[in-house]
């Protein structure tokens, strides 16, 4: 009330601001004028001045203002939720083709968390993370650091993609030692960042006979549909039509090759809830 009265010099312009009668406001002036046991303004006509408490309540009145203002906000922020951003990345492309869904529904229940995916720390998601470049890292590779929690996301397996006419396709399973005929298509180097190589083939000292590094699993599909190679891949990303164009799905070694996701992230002790949120809807969506 002071404030308004201070800026706008009548009780009449002020009575507006305020949604007073000019009575009702100068009746509320003289009681705070009791309270503050002094003069706040002085009556010069309709203008209002400010005497020097006057003065110094106007000044301490912004500085409440303000934080009361600031106090509002922050309490609206906090009913509708926390307010910040996650950097994410996975060490796999194919990975992104189930991030799109998760990312929508995590949006609607937490509209002030904006999610990010940081592509260029795809093959690094680990040092990138350590780098503080990411939040948030989805490996299946967990580097064992003082300075990383990692929690599990989920299980899958790998299977092998190959033409339809080529000698895989009658196996019940394949093992490491028939790679050593293959060009084996994968998504990038080095070698022991490719998790059959690093499962399978590295353990039994098996090396195949050549490989054709591909990012793209569209691409390398169409390889193997050409019969210039096979693949390994997730089960969860195999395209249901893949049967329908000459290829086949071959699983490998009796007991199958699986391999756990985690979410990776810094260990700091202010870390955010609402990150905490967000790899419960990881877990909770890729389950789905």
């Amino acid at each position: 009330m002071i404030k308004e009265v201070y800026e706008l010099g009548t009780l009449a312009a002020a009575s507006e601001v305020l949604y007073l009668t000019p009575g009702a406001l100068s009746q509320q002036l003289k009681e705070a004028e009791s309270l503050a046991g002094t003069k706040i303004f002085n009556r010069l006509n309709k203008k209002m001045i400010p005497t020097k408490a006057g003065t110094h309540i106007y000044q301490t009145a912004c500085k409440i203002l303000k934080e009361l203002n600031q106090l509002d906000k922050s309490l609206k922020e906090l009913a509708s939720g926390e307010k910040g951003s996650i950097l994410l990345s996975t060490e796999c492309y194919t990975s992104y083709h189930w991030l799109p869904a998760i990312l929508a529904k995590f949006k609607i229940d937490f509209e002030n968390i904006d999610v990010k995916i940081v592509f260029e720390a795809t093959h690094k998601p680990i040092q990138k993370l350590l780098q503080g470049h990411i939040d948030l890292a989805i490996t299946s590779d967990p580097v064992p650091n003082e300075n990383i929690d990692y929690y599990e996301l989920f299980e899958d397996e790998m299977v092998a993609i190959v033409n339809s006419e080529h000698p895989w396709a009658l196996k019940k399973f394949i093992d490491a030692v028939d790679f050593i005929s293959e060009n084996l298509i994968i998504h990038s180097e080095p070698l022991e960042t490719v998790t059959i190589y690093q499962k399978l083939l590295q353990p039994n000292k098996i090396q195949p006979k050549s490989f054709t590094i591909l990012p793209l699993t569209e691409a390398s599909i169409e390889l193997v549909k050409a019969d210039m190679g096979v693949m390994v891949m997730a089960n969860w990303a195999i395209n249901p039509n893949f049967r329908n164009e000459n290829i086949e799905i071959v699983k490998i070694t009796p007991n199958g090759i699986k391999r756990i996701h985690y979410g990776a992230i810094r260990k700091e002790h202010d870390k955010p809830d609402y990150i905490f949120n967000f790899l419960k809807y990881l877990k909770d969506g890729i389950k789905r």
